[in-house]
């Protein structure tokens, strides 16, 4: 058979049927949900690249990719669902053709999504950020004419897609997008990294009402101030929402619990069971005292319940090793709150190098400023950790050094000059190295969460550091199921065989199996039994053919019980 008829047949079998996968006695069945040989709807070009996915308990999972750009024109580009109970098509919510929802009286379109889109747990509801032309055209007090309206957060409760947030919040009508508690309308300047949404029970038995929720962070300017806060909106089946006003959860003018001093920074939030989750600090280059708030969706600045905080006791480490960091992306499921934390005063010095591949002006502009690379400090003492809210209570799930070597990934992202706002990696914000690490957990795995029982889910890496740089080391996906204390499981790693999750990892040259050279996982990517991740294979560039690279998003079953 010649590599083209054995690329047909693999691909045939990649999207339409499932894979199997086995790490450490873990059987884990991967369906393909798009790939690389999947074309982007409405368009002639293949995707060949993905964020992290998130998906439902029901098998819906939204997704945001892109094709390749070159001599067809501008990538295509934008969010995506796939039902993987039905097995249905690729269905766009929006991308770079799509008319943004009113209000728009410019017939403007998107031009990129520039974060990864969520999905509420329990409903079919996604929620993305989207960065577009201007929306509206209106007059100034001196008559002239502006236009307004470059970003926003769009999500569809109802069906089809409408704004829910929006930075027109200083335009005359639409002071319902505007930040809360200013003196006049006064607008959000970017709503950084990616929002959420839940559902809000208002009310008992019949009289009880679902409202649809976003929930997200807003950065504005008061006067030459910068703030920010973290905010919901109840949505209404009508345009834009309805006229309900955005409602501020907390922000740099709320006083840290337990505490005299006022929120610094806040965090991009996560939001189910009518509740949200964020990180709140007091300084978010230094922190000294802050941590992981819980908030009731209901009123203005409702009480905020305490999770855990800067200089709490690590579970499992000697008395007075308490955590100095931890990190701001944290999932939830309505019960566990899965974090990254750091304690203690040791550090290893790593040499951070700009990347090769990605956005070239941003890449020249990394390497103009970071021409040797970038020294940064790690805390040598890491860990993933789960806190079960009825419990009152933190568990250890992974830590360093010892189980693993580093939680935490860095990338050089942000807005630099000659990039637009619809560029991808886009926080709004100026470009520079920012770290990440990845957990999401699940305690409904046994369809339960009235018991104590989760399943946790994290990025980490394996591999010692020489001169700076980490030598030959070893990224996976990994899971642990908890309280007690059992053996990690590997979902996947660098270097396994990339058939076991995708039969198209083949080069069509050489027919050889294309190893696994990156994965990813984001808060929203395991609800319920189901785990959605995205794997890379082969090859990204330099390779003698393109199809020597491999990607695509994945979708399993996790079994109740770990090992069998």
């Amino acid at each position: 058979m010649n590599s083209n008829r054995m690329r047909t047949l693999l691909l045939i079998l990649g999207v339409l049927s499932m894979s199997l996968g086995t790490a450490f006695g873990v059987q884990f069945n991967w369906q393909v949900v798009v790939n690389n040989g999947v074309t982007v709807p409405g368009d002639s070009r293949n995707f060949n690249s993905y964020n992290q996915p998130s998906v439902n308990r029901a098998g819906l999972v939204v997704i945001r990719a892109r094709s390749k750009g070159g001599s067809t024109g501008e990538p295509a580009h934008g969010i995506f669902t796939r039902d993987m109970v039905s097995k249905g098509p690729l269905v766009t919510i929006f991308n770079r053709t799509s008319l943004v929802p009113y209000p728009d009286d410019l017939d403007a379109t998107f031009t990129e999504p520039p974060s990864f889109p969520r999905i509420d747990m329990d409903s079919n509801t996604i929620v993305s950020r989207g960065n577009h032309q201007p929306v509206w055209e209106y007059a100034l007090a001196d008559g002239t004419e502006s236009r307004a309206g470059t970003t926003g957060i769009y999500t569809n409760p109802f069906g089809s897609l409408l704004t829910g947030a929006s930075n027109l919040g200083a335009v005359t009508g639409f002071e319902r997008f505007g930040v809360p508690g200013m003196g006049s309308p006064t607008k959000f300047d970017v709503f950084p990294g990616a929002p959420s949404v839940t559902i809000v029970k208002v009310g008992s038995g019949k009289s009880m009402t679902n409202f649809k929720t976003i929930v997200f962070k807003g950065n504005y300017t008061d006067g030459t101030q910068s703030r920010t806060g973290v905010y919901y909106r109840q949505l209404a089946d009508e345009p834009a929402g309805g006229t309900g006003n955005v409602v501020v959860i907390a922000d740099n003018s709320t006083q840290i619990p337990g505490t005299t001093v006022k929120f610094g920074s806040t965090a991009p939030p996560s939001a189910a069971a009518g509740q949200a989750v964020f990180v709140g600090l007091d300084n978010e280059n230094n922190p000294t005292t802050g941590g992981i708030y819980k908030a009731k969706l209901a009123g203005s600045y409702p009480d905020l319940a305490r999770l855990v905080k800067i200089g709490d006791q690590v579970p499992g480490e000697p008395s007075g090793a308490t955590f100095k960091l931890i990190g701001e992306g944290v999932s939830f499921d309505g019960r566990f709150v899965a974090f990254w934390g750091a304690w203690g005063s040791e550090t290893k010095s790593l040499t951070l190098i700009c990347p090769t591949s990605g956005n070239k002006v941003r890449i020249a502009d990394c390497v103009a400023k970071y021409p040797n690379g970038f020294p940064v400090t790690v805390p040598l003492h890491q860990g993933i950790f789960v806190y079960d809210i009825n419990k009152g209570k933190t568990w250890a799930v992974a830590k360093t050094p010892g189980d693993f070597d580093d939680f935490m990934y860095w990338n050089y992202s942000g807005m630099v000059p000659g990039i637009g706002e619809g560029e991808p990696d886009d926080t709004g914000e100026p470009a520079k190295w920012r770290s990440a690490t990845f957990v999401a957990v699940s305690g409904l795995v046994d369809g339960s969460l009235t018991d104590a029982n989760f399943h946790i889910a994290f990025k980490a890496r394996k591999g010692s550091v020489t001169n700076a740089t980490y030598v030959n080391p070893i990224d996976g996906l990994y899971m642990r199921s908890g309280p007690d204390d059992v053996p990690f499981t590997t979902v996947v790693e660098t270097g396994m065989d990339g058939t076991l999750i995708d039969p198209g990892a083949v080069d069509p040259d050489t027919l050889e199996h294309l190893p696994v050279t990156a994965m990813g996982i984001e808060r929203d990517g395991f609800r319920g039994n189901l785990l959605a991740i995205a794997v890379s294979m082969g090859a990204e560039e330099g390779s003698t053919t393109e199809a020597a690279g491999w990607a695509g998003i994945y979708l399993t079953k996790v079994p109740t019980v770990l090992g069998q």
